[in-house]
């Protein structure tokens, strides 16, 4: 662990959650929150049935085996793994990722970046691109104590704002150029206008030009394998053949990262792309299982691993099911619901901002007030960004509580 990451005792009771929230955050700037960043050691194990709900409960060995089971596809395929740190803001996994063996992270906003090389990560990729003068000032800030830092641009203005900044701060600042490769959402359309500014950035004197980001998240959560793949397959064509017409100009191309969860083992068979943006396969949510992999209707290659546990605590009808302490504020959901975890035929239904709703007729067995519950999430990333820990577990005990130390780092 890079040596801001230690571990240490912190908790004396049970009361883990009262515990964590007195380590509130304080404001180092205008822009910056100091977070721990260390694991917290509890002084005694708790078991699931004495953890404060809601919270956000992240099993060890299915997250390891995740970890492990990506690292070893990257090996095999010879892609290297650029993991997403928007899905897990917290620098002890991502110190995790790249232990086995990946090239750096990748974070959505300046300030996961500040985060993470804040707690000793090197390389950061920055994939959203920014236009303020006092983002740019932020992102050289970085720069200045962290030489493995690159930043996407997508326009010449911006990229000239740039090359001015780290001018005036006397460093060299990586660049990609961020390709829109079908997703409309960011980036220079790929095509003629993409390489004319690749062009232009390579003659920059402060900035280097390392390559191209062409991410397609309108592909990564299209239904079933196959038609995936062949949207897959067309969008990267598109990112490839400006690739191919800058190598053709005289430019060289080190870097083409893309790809993502929904796409892994389509994407490493392509020999140009360097990485792979992988964000959700540490976790696996509900959204991403009904994709489905390669080999199964659910996407289940990788195993769930992050779960909200909540308690059963009134059923005011036998009929009606049974009323848990996790609703609205407990998950962030778009398409999906949360699923209930090692219960058969136990449906959710949202039930206000503090409630849910266990759909019981059909349970396999009976379901008990005051029981704890797991709960597969319906979408990681966002519920993530709600809480400041994971409690995480191991062998039926929570030992540790590891900070979120991004939540909430949207600018």
């Amino acid at each position: 662990m890079p040596k801001d990451i230690t571990r240490r005792s912190f908790f004396t009771t049970a009361a883990a959650g009262a515990a964590a929230m007195s380590i509130a955050p304080t404001i180092a700037d205008a822009t910056t929150w100091k977070r721990p960043i260390e694991p917290l050691i509890l002084d005694k194990p708790l078991s699931l049935e004495e953890v404060p709900t809601p919270a956000l409960v992240l099993d060890l060995d299915h997250m390891e085996s995740n970890l492990k089971r990506m690292a070893e596809h990257s090996k095999k395929t010879g892609t290297g793994l650029r993991p997403h740190s928007k899905t897990h803001k917290c620098p002890i996994i991502a110190q995790k990722q790249i232990e086995l063996g990946a090239v750096g992270i990748c974070c959505a906003k300046v300030s996961e970046a500040e985060v993470m090389s804040g707690a000793g990560i090197k390389n950061i990729l920055i994939t959203s691109p920014v236009t303020t003068r006092d983002k740019i000032a932020r992102v050289i800030g970085v720069a200045q104590t962290n030489s493995g830092l690159q930043m996407v641009v997508d326009n010449e203005k911006t990229a000239k704002d740039f090359n001015a900044a780290a001018k005036a701060a006397g460093i060299t600042l990586n660049v990609l150029i961020d390709l829109d490769v079908g997703t409309r959402r960011t980036g220079i359309r790929a095509g003629d206008d993409a390489v004319d500014l690749a062009k232009s950035v390579s003659r920059m004197k402060n900035l280097q030009f390392d390559g191209f980001q062409a991410y397609a998240g309108h592909v990564m959560h299209i239904n079933g394998h196959e038609s995936r793949s062949k949207m897959s397959i067309a969008s990267m064509k598109r990112g490839l053949d400006v690739k191919k017409a800058t190598e053709k100009a005289g430019i060289e191309v080190g870097i083409y990262t893309g790809g993502g969860t929904g796409t892994f083992d389509i994407d490493a068979g392509t020999n140009e792309i360097t990485d792979l943006q992988v964000g959700s396969y540490l976790f696996m949510d509900v959204e991403y299982r009904a994709v489905g992999d390669k080999d199964s209707e659910i996407f289940d290659y990788f195993a769930p691993s992050l779960f909200v546990l909540a308690t059963t605590i009134s059923q005011p009808s036998p009929r009606g099911g049974i009323t848990i302490d996790a609703g609205f504020k407990s998950f962030a959901a778009e398409n999906a619901k949360p699923e209930v975890y090692g219960i058969e035929g136990v449906g959710y239904q949202w039930f206000g901002d503090e409630h849910g709703l266990l759909l019981t007729k059909n349970a396999e067995r009976k379901i008990n007030l005051g029981e704890k519950i797991k709960l597969i999430v319906s979408h990681c990333d966002p519920t993530v960004n709600l809480y400041d820990y994971y409690y995480v577990l191991q062998d039926g005990k929570v030992s540790e509580l590891w900070p979120i130390a991004a939540r909430g780092m949207s600018q």
